[in-house]
């Protein structure tokens, strides 16, 4: 357990622990997330010791899909000198990175580069992005065209940690109003959050025990139907009573549904099981796999607007915005004014090698690192606005630090394309 002091307003004292939270601060009281409050009491000082940057501060009437008046809208032709920027950026390593980016900034002329964009790779907690799709399609199946409705099932649907939290060790913010400090822990059995909580702690602090909670949830809200949320009882007697074959067969059905009614394609994106070693053991799965031309796609579809549909898109992309401590590819010091909406992933194995020492996310065996993100930045009379997906599997380097980088150069690239000015400027 991990506890930070900060000073607030009044003579409060709350005492927040390291992550990147997602969902604008303003959110609380609609979603009831407390967390959100208490970041909220505490922006000031939060901002004052660089643990928040002015790009964290963005309202929830602010953070909207920004392609909304382009339903149809398609990739255009990668951009050649785009294409071999990229390939500059990372040199020697290029055949180990799938990149995707595309440049909104100009809505008329939109531009799009790609490296190796059909690399397949384990999108490791990138995946939990696809856990949240398949949760908001099966509760638009339940709920077609009823928004409020699915609204409450999020906010009013309080949902207790069981044995699917087991085990992981990701550390979440938990507070409720009148507690003195916000405290990081691990979920524990017992736990309780409004199924919003869960989320937050899914995308805020990548949280594994949340997402297998949301995945089991999903498996409850599609056996149930409009009677879910379904009592103690018999949620556990569904889960507990069911072959785990059937189980896994609900699981992948909706999850492929998810993926095929977006308009992606399964053999190149999915979260093929649970978070957690209980999720796997009880639901059998498949794979996961990702490239990051399918995920650049399914962020595209979110900015239009239609991913699964419009109030979905809106809250998903609510769920990734961050309003916290910046990590790997979003930590860069350039993006400190934009907003971003981010989710990042890594897997990284060892084996022995003569002067060779283990580090984190620096594996010689695999070195997953996978990030997407959406900028916006209204800067100098400036507007940008780029998504970029991202995976990597460069051994023994620091892969954070290499998509920090990464991030740095491509957000120079973007910020040229757009002034004149810099453009003139030597590099």
């Amino acid at each position: 357990m991990r506890v930070f002091t900060q000073i607030v307003i009044a003579t409060a004292c709350f005492l927040i622990a390291v992550g990147s939270h997602a969902y604008p601060l303003d959110g609380a009281e609609e979603t009831g997330i407390n967390r959100l409050e208490a970041f909220d009491l505490a922006r000031e000082t939060l901002l004052a010791n660089g643990r928040l940057t002015p790009g964290a501060l963005g309202t929830t009437a602010q953070v909207r899909p920004r392609l909304t008046d382009q339903p149809g809208f398609v990739l255009p032709p990668a951009d050649p000198e785009l294409n071999a920027a990229l390939r500059d950026f990372v040199g020697a390593d290029a055949s180990k990175y799938g990149i995707a980016v595309l440049d909104l900034s100009e809505p008329a002329a939109p531009r799009y580069a790609e490296l190796n964009p059909n690399m397949v790779q384990n999108p490791a907690s990138v995946g939990k992005l696809m856990v949240a799709l398949g949760f908001f399609q099966a509760l638009a199946d339940v709920y077609p065209g009823d928004t409020e409705a699915r609204k409450r099932v999020l906010r009013e649907t309080i949902v207790t940690a069981d044995e699917f939290i087991v085990k992981d060790h990701h550390e979440v913010p938990i507070w409720k109003p009148g507690d003195p400090k916000v405290v990081s822990r691990p979920i524990q059995l017992g736990d309780q959050g409004n199924l919003y909580t869960y989320f937050d702690w899914m995308f805020s602090v990548s949280s594994s025990a949340a997402a297998s909670t949301i995945q089991e949830q999903m498996l409850l809200l599609l056996h149930f139907g409009t009677e879910y949320p379904a009592s103690s009882e018999a949620s556990r007697a569904y889960i507990d009573s069911t072959p785990k074959a059937d189980l896994g067969s609900a699981y992948m059905g909706a999850m492929r549904r998810s993926i095929e009614a977006n308009g992606l394609d399964w053999n190149k994106l999915r979260q093929g099981s649970f978070f957690t070693r209980t999720g796997k053991a009880k639901v059998p799965g498949t794979n996961s796999v990702a490239t990051a031309g399918q995920l650049l796609l399914l962020l595209t579809r979110m900015e239009q607007g239609t991913l699964v549909d419009s109030w979905s898109s809106l809250e998903i992309k609510r769920l990734l915005y961050h309003t916290d401590k910046r990590n790997r590819y979003a930590s860069a010091p350039i993006l400190s004014d934009a907003a971003v909406y981010f989710k990042s992933g890594s897997l990284y194995g060892c084996k022995e090698e003569p002067g060779f020492v283990c580090a984190k996310f620096m594996g010689n065996r695999m070195n997953y690192m996978n990030s997407v993100i959406i900028v916006e930045e209204e800067k100098d009379g400036r507007s940008l606005h780029y998504i970029v997906a991202l995976l990597s599997n460069v051994l023994k380097k620091n892969s954070a630090v290499e998509h920090q980088t990464l991030g740095t150069r491509i957000h120079r690239w973007i910020q040229r394309a757009h002034d004149p000015v810099a453009a003139e400027t030597p590099r």
